[in-house]
């Protein structure tokens, strides 16, 4: 069973992550994490944030000569604004006043919060809240990633649509052609959607949105977007349709939903299923040589909660970021009178960050399940239960069914 906890506050002095569960003798750099943190903060329509933060994570312990140990890797990211929030943001005693937040943001966790939490000022509220803390998942993620590469499972990611703007070629709906997605790798198509300023797979589609943002900045208001994450070389027998939390379509969409701004989440062809035959949404079952396969992939690679080895394809739609600089009407805890919403330095859109998030979420939901199945105490171990699983898997399959 592996895990991670993170902690920290946007404005904190830094977030830390703890993971735990990961066999030894894993080959992990500190680059290879740096890269997706990286990867993390880039986009058209960042706020000023992402100027002032470089996110780079320091290991503590866990790792030695560059590979695991098999005991938790403890990582700790800075937070460089910290030296313009000390005073507000001191955990000792407070020094001088600070002026209480008392006008919640509609749509962020600002009123939930402090209704929760008996808290008399938001700030409380936002600073656990803010979407800061998935530079912590990001980096325990890395590690989840670096080990799924060792098996040749590949994720990747790219952006669908941004305030309602698609591409011409329906990108995400070529991957449900079985013969057009087996020969590529997931993070193939983050090799090109990186590329992008808004993480798209097409330069026309880019202009568009990117004009699109400017036009949001000019309003200011927000965008959110919808986005699709692959991963490829996922074996087949991940997760099980035997209880409801063994399901790998249910962790995959709890883990993706956790992400925040997340409103939607569905594999394969999702709610278009809804609207067609059987006949039109199911995947017909062949034989390709020796292996038995399918002709589409309109399941995204999972049937009754159990992975198919076919790719796993996820879609997730991100609403509208809740900051707005031409704020909508909220009320003044204080008073309880009418007013704009408040102001709080934020992105226009971050959708293309979403992404990256949702690849790195989508891999530790698949190293959890990897490990259920296959175990081991070191890469070796799993390695040796991984490879005589897959070399004997469809022998067992046509075995049983000759007698």
């Amino acid at each position: 069973m592996i895990r991670f906890l993170t902690a920290g506050e946007s404005h904190g002095k830094a977030l830390t992550t703890i993971i735990e569960g990961f066999p030894s003798n894993i080959k992990i750099a500190n680059d290879y994490i740096n890269f997706h943190l990286k990867r993390r903060q880039a986009g058209y329509g960042r706020g000023l944030r992402m100027k002032i933060e470089t996110d780079t994570a320091e290991i503590l312990s866990g790792i030695r000569f560059q590979k695991t140990l098999g005991s938790p890797v403890s990582l700790l990211i800075k937070n460089r604004d910290w030296e313009n929030w000390t005073e507000k943001m001191t955990p000792d005693k407070r020094k001088s006043e600070v002026e209480k937040i008392t006008i919640p943001r509609p749509g962020h966790a600002d009123l939930v919060g402090v209704s929760k939490y008996n808290f008399d000022d938001i700030r409380n509220s936002i600073e656990r809240s803010s979407a800061r803390e998935t530079a912590a998942r990001v980096a325990a993620a890395s590690i989840a990633r670096r080990f799924l590469e060792e098996f040749g499972i590949s994720i990747g990611s790219f952006v669908e649509s941004i305030g309602g703007i698609y591409p011409k070629q329906n990108f995400a709906s070529n991957l449900f052609d079985n013969n057009l997605s087996k020969n590529f790798s997931g993070w193939s198509l983050s090799e090109k959607a990186d590329k992008s300023d808004v993480r798209v797979l097409d330069e026309d589609h880019e202009k568009l949105i990117i004009n699109r943002i400017k036009l949001a900045k000019k309003r200011g208001d927000t965008l959110g977007g919808t986005f699709c994450v692959v991963a490829t070389g996922v074996p087949l027998g991940l997760g099980s349709f035997v209880h409801y939390d063994t399901k790998l379509d249910a962790e995959l969409a709890h883990s993706v939903m956790s992400i925040n701004a997340v409103k939607a989440v569905s594999i394969g062809t999702g709610f278009e299923a809804a609207e067609k035959f059987g006949s039109e949404s199911h995947d017909e079952i062949i034989k390709r040589g020796e292996l038995i396969t399918r002709k589409t992939n309109r399941a995204g690679g999972i049937e009754g909660g159990t992975s198919t080895g076919l790719p796993i394809i996820l879609r997730a739609a991100m609403k509208p970021i809740a900051t707005l600089m031409s704020p909508i009407e909220s009320i003044d805890l204080k008073n309880m009178k009418t007013v704009d919403a408040r102001r709080e330095r934020s992105d226009f859109v971050a959708v293309p960050a979403c992404a990256v998030i949702a690849e790195s979420m989508v891999a530790w939901s698949l190293a959890k399940f990897f490990l259920e199945k296959f175990g081991g105490d070191s890469l070796e171990e799993t390695k040796d239960n991984f490879n005589s699983y897959t070399k004997k898997l469809f022998n067992r399959v046509r075995r049983n069914f000759k007698g």
